[in-house]
């Protein structure tokens, strides 16, 4: 039963940070691992301010 909440949990939070424009870190990190070993991953912080320029000053920001 804890799982099962908890796996809710996760995504009802993944869920509203995309509503928000906000993509799920795990998610990106994976991305970056499997098709951009040369780069480095960015800290949560980091990812998260990232993101936030893109979506408020119109840089974008898909790299695929």
């Amino acid at each position: 039963m804890k799982r099962t909440l908890q796996a809710a949990w996760k995504r009802a939070v993944q869920t509203a940070r995309l509503c928000c424009g906000v993509p799920d870190y795990d998610v990106y990190v994976k991305h970056l691992r499997e098709h951009h070993p040369e780069r480095t991953v960015p800290s949560y912080a980091e990812f998260f301010r990232e993101r936030q320029v893109a979506r408020y000053k119109g840089t974008g920001g898909r790299c695929c």
